[in-house]
């Protein structure tokens, strides 16, 4: 008798499982190399913000937000000690958030974290199903389909 595909349901659930894992064990090791109070939307932020900085305005639309919920966002960034706020030298009207030495210290060490992550999927599955895994991702993902607007799409 052959197997039944399983539901349709099950594929996003499944992908977000295994965001979800990558995610928590992310925050779990960046927790313990000294960064506890970092948030999944947090690097979705700093990741937005990149290493050239951007405005509330250009965050907020990165993120898929209001301008007002960016920056309270930076507001905790700030706070925190991973970003911070500096007069845009072409417009001495605009600020700009730049990310302070913590910030980049944690987006380098989450990029780190990640090849150790994804190097734990290889050793659990195989070299080729990770690869076929990440081949099939990209054909079925929008051109430019990485976005930073998870926490925006995810809140409506």
């Amino acid at each position: 008798m052959a197997e039944q595909d399983p539901p349709g349901y099950e594929l996003p659930l499944l992908l977000f499982a295994g965001f979800r894992t990558l995610i928590d064990r992310l925050h779990a090791e960046l927790a313990r190399q000294g960064h506890p109070d970092i948030r999944p939307a947090h690097g979705f932020a700093m990741q937005a913000i990149g290493v050239h900085g951007a405005t509330a305005t250009e965050l907020g639309r990165r993120l898929g937000v209001s301008k007002q919920a960016a920056g309270k966002t930076v507001d905790r960034l700030v706070a925190l000690g991973y970003a911070e706020r500096a007069d845009d030298a072409a417009d001495a009207r605009r600020k700009v958030v730049r990310l302070t030495p913590r910030g980049l210290d944690a987006l380098t060490r989450s990029a780190a974290v990640f090849d150790d992550l994804r190097a734990l999927w290889v050793a659990e599955i195989g070299a080729d199903r990770v690869r076929a895994m990440e081949d099939g991702l990209r054909a079925v993902v929008a051109p430019g389909g990485f976005g930073f607007d998870v926490a925006g799409w995810f809140g409506g």
